[in-house]
């Protein structure tokens, strides 16, 4: 048995949306052994940065926020694709020789992994993909990018996922991943009324998912 830890790495240097400084978090010692009898430090954070999970009051003003969060949704078996060939986005095209049933939760491993700088073009999910997999009845999609989309106008993607009652998460990193079936723990740091929610995500692979193929 394999266990994977796919999420990024919080620091000051961490990959941010379209390196927006206002996405880096900070770090403050506010009580140190010098002068006190404990260290503290103090913690300024996007919700959006790092590996996270989008609620849907992150498109949607009338949305769902972080209080409908469902732990049976992030702790279940999920499908890894490899879509490393892709050099733009993934459309609808690209998922139908998939093997993409109803109720599965979908990775999507693409060159984005790979960066370890925000890359301006990084791979997503287009529109008539979106729409796609809402028809699929999947029940999560996972990405490699900051981003499950970029640059469409009205955030298309989310959108067409958030209706669809889809989880999404964002900022996986899964460049020592294989293509195949795992076991996925996606916990959460429980904050009320948000439209993120910072997680911590585990695969793990066992001998019957080393043998299962996704195709």
């Amino acid at each position: 048995m394999k266990f994977y830890d796919v999420s990024m790495t919080i620091s000051k240097d961490i990959q941010v949306y379209k390196n927006k400084p206002e996405k880096k978090p900070t770090f403050e010692i506010v009580s140190d052994f010098d002068y006190a009898s404990a260290r503290e430090t103090n913690m300024t954070f996007n919700l959006h940065t790092g590996t996270h999970m989008d609620f849907p009051l992150h498109m949607l003003p009338n949305g769902d926020n972080s209080d409908s969060l469902d732990l049976e949704k992030l702790i279940t078996r999920v499908k890894v694709y490899d879509m490393t060939h892709l050099k733009t986005y993934i459309e609808e095209d690209d998922l139908r020789s998939l093997d993409i049933k109803k109720g599965d939760f979908v990775l999507f491993k693409t060159r984005n992994s790979f960066d370890e700088e925000f890359n301006f073009e990084f791979v997503f999910i287009n529109a008539s993909a979106s729409l796609y997999l809402a028809e699929l009845k999947v029940t999560g999609v996972g990405v490699d990018g900051l981003g499950v989309e970029r640059d469409q106008e009205g955030h298309p993607t989310h959108k067409n996922l958030f209706k669809a009652g889809i989880t999404i998460i964002e900022g996986l990193r899964l460049k020592e991943i294989n293509e195949g079936q795992y076991m996925m723990y996606a916990l959460p740091i429980k904050i009320k009324g948000m439209d993120a929610l910072p997680l911590s995500v585990i695969l793990v692979e066992d001998e019957y998912d080393t043998q299962s193929n996704t195709n």
